[in-house]
């Protein structure tokens, strides 16, 4: 088998161009990952997974955003809608891992109904006071506990409805104070602050198949670059961490890191980050991208692999009985 080239990449519109195709069979990229632009029947979503698998010519995993909230690419009438995960987390108190596994088996199903398989969630961050707005209702609570209880059952519900979880901001997120898509978040605390709690989750989570790195500087480990460009930052997810999984890297084409989108390319895949993600569909910025990034390494593409065989057949689901069971949580009527 030819190695997977070395992204995730996004097409632009509800159905891919020929120029993308071409692209698409000469790049070989591991999978792809659709946004709200891609999405508008259901008809017209399972012909775009599965021209994009054709032009791969193999079962190519298709990603999402579809963490519920503000991050949802699918909403009525495609998917039902959600509230952010923090509020729903903390509307159901003590059962709240039971109902977010509800949650997200339900996003699941509806996810493999389309021919998605990946989502890129649970969004493990540790919630503050101060986490800017764009990310804090993403998370899942304000301790590690409770981070690392609920981001259990959300992955496991994925697991169960044959969709690919990929945790998301390794290696912590939770202390930015700016909005990675716009600027360079710059994290000051200590060493033994961070092993103790940001970092403390995603080593609970070192089992999980796949991981997406985070646009931040951490400058007690390294003051000059951001964690997806970092040597160092990636050797502490890889040793430090304990994961052995594959690591993408969040949106190339966010404003947190510097240079050209192929120089941050190279950069993050000469710092040990498995492959790129690009999300914005421009063709202009993919072709070169993929010019520059080439194909994976050997040792990515095991753990590409690797990931890939976590994927599992769902079986048949009962969804009104998923959702009866959801709101019997909320009622306070099961525990």
């Amino acid at each position: 088998m030819s190695r997977f080239g070395a992204a995730i990449l996004a097409p632009l519109g509800p159905r891919i161009t020929e120029e993308e195709r071409r692209l698409f069979a000469r790049s070989n990229p591991f999978g792809f990952i659709l946004f709200a632009r891609n999405l508008e029947t259901p008809d017209q979503i399972r012909a775009l997974t599965a021209e994009l698998r054709d032009a791969v010519g193999r079962d190519a995993p298709v990603f999402i955003d579809q963490e519920g909230g503000r991050v949802q690419r699918l909403r009525p009438p495609l998917a039902r809608d959600w509230a952010p995960p923090l509020d729903f987390a903390g509307a159901h108190g003590d059962v709240a891992a039971k109902a977010l596994y509800l949650r997200y088996r339900i996003i699941a199903a509806e996810l493999r109904s389309y021919g998605i398989d990946g989502n890129c969630a649970p969004t493990l961050d540790v919630a503050r006071p101060g986490t800017h707005a764009i990310l804090r209702d993403r998370c899942l609570g304000n301790g590690v506990t409770e981070v690392t209880e609920r981001g259990r059952a959300v992955a496991q519900a994925h697991f169960d409805g044959g969709v690919l979880p990929v945790m998301k901001h390794m290696p912590g997120h939770g202390l930015a104070q700016l909005d990675s898509h716009l600027a360079l978040p710059r994290i000051s605390e200590a060493p033994d602050v961070l092993m103790g709690t940001d970092f403390a989750v995603f080593r609970a989570f070192a089992d999980l198949p796949l991981g997406m790195s985070a646009h931040l500087v951490f400058e007690a480990f390294d003051p000059a670059n951001p964690a997806t460009v970092s040597p160092r930052m990636i050797e502490l997810i890889r040793a430090e961490l304990g994961f052995r999984g594959f690591l993408m890297t969040d949106d190339i084409s966010m404003e947190a890191l510097s240079g050209s989108v192929p120089e941050r390319g190279a950069a993050a895949m000469a710092a040990g980050c498995d492959c790129v993600l690009h999300c914005n569909g421009d063709y202009e910025e993919m072709a070169p991208l993929m010019e520059e990034v080439g194909e994976m390494s050997a040792e990515s593409h095991v753990r590409a692999v690797a990931a890939l065989t976590a994927r599992r057949d769902p079986g048949e689901v009962d969804i009104e009985a998923l959702t009866a069971k959801l709101e019997a949580l909320g009622s306070g009527r099961a525990g």
